[in-house]
């Protein structure tokens, strides 16, 4: 008997992957299994749900023929979410992307990430340059993931319920509740694990992915000089503007959807 392929929007039952020690990693797919695979990864205090699959990317993924496998990295959606720093190193997230990748034996893949799950993907490529061919990073900064974030108050708000004055905090907190689910003190712990990680600047003079890159960034985001520069200083990067987006809401702009396709296809 042949399972049915869950709805192009809802979400099928997470398959879990263990990471080496110990965590489990909720991972979903979508899509005919012989497909080209688009490996997706969402940003912080987001999730597979809310960025790939309410935003209309899977359902087009998968009308354009491909593959979408989707995870929830940790600290997030489904999957385990421990509270402590050190388990959210920069390289233990790119780590938890290649045991996906390597579980569900992707030989090559396409990869789309968003903030976080951009930045990763910075890694990922680098990791696998013979196994991810084309690379679409979303809203990526030239900087520390997440530094703009005000950790102190951010950990007031969270222990004792101090209000946040900071405007870019505030729109954090203001995501990580919007999602369902979410745990703030993991949130946080995701933030000081990527300033004590010493590598989570990508730098193009040090290390670049060799791969055709794709950034885009919101025309109102904070961020868009830098993701320019960083497109600018990629072997293989180009950039493209999202217009009237900021950097909470430009993974819903068909505009950027049309772009990645487009790009994936070339």
């Amino acid at each position: 008997m042949t399972t049915p392929l869950p709805a192009l929007t809802e979400m099928p039952d997470p398959q879990f992957i263990m990471s080496p020690e110990g965590h489990r990693i909720a991972t979903y797919t979508w899509g005919d299994p012989d497909a080209p695979v688009v490996v997706a990864v969402h940003g912080f205090a987001s999730s597979a749900r809310d960025n790939w699959v309410n935003t209309g990317w899977v359902r087009d993924l998968t009308r354009a023929g491909y593959r979408v496998l989707a995870l929830d990295q940790r600290g997030h959606g489904a999957s385990d979410k421990p509270h402590q720093p050190g388990d959210y190193a920069l390289r233990t997230l790119a780590d938890d992307v290649e045991s996906v990748m390597d579980t569900y034996l992707v030989d090559t893949a396409y990869y789309l990430g968003y903030s976080l799950g951009a930045r990763v993907g910075w890694e990922v490529a680098i990791d696998l340059p013979d196994r991810v061919e084309r690379v679409v990073l979303g809203g990526v900064p030239d900087g520390v993931p997440l530094a703009r974030l005000d950790l102190d108050q951010a950990r007031a708000y969270i222990e004792d319920g101090v209000p946040v004055t900071d405007p870019t905090t505030q729109n954090y907190i203001r995501l990580t509740e919007r999602v369902a689910g979410n745990d703030l003190a993991a949130l946080l712990a995701i933030a000081r694990g990527m300033r004590a990680s010493g590598n989570a600047d990508p730098d193009p003079a040090v290390r670049a992915p060799r791969q055709p890159v794709l950034l885009a960034t919101g025309s109102q985001d904070g961020i868009i000089a830098g993701s320019r520069a960083l497109a600018a200083a990629t072997p293989q990067g180009r950039f493209v503007e999202i217009p009237d987006r900021h950097h909470f809401n430009a993974p819903g702009s068909r505009v950027f959807r049309a772009e990645a396709l487009a790009f994936f296809g070339a």
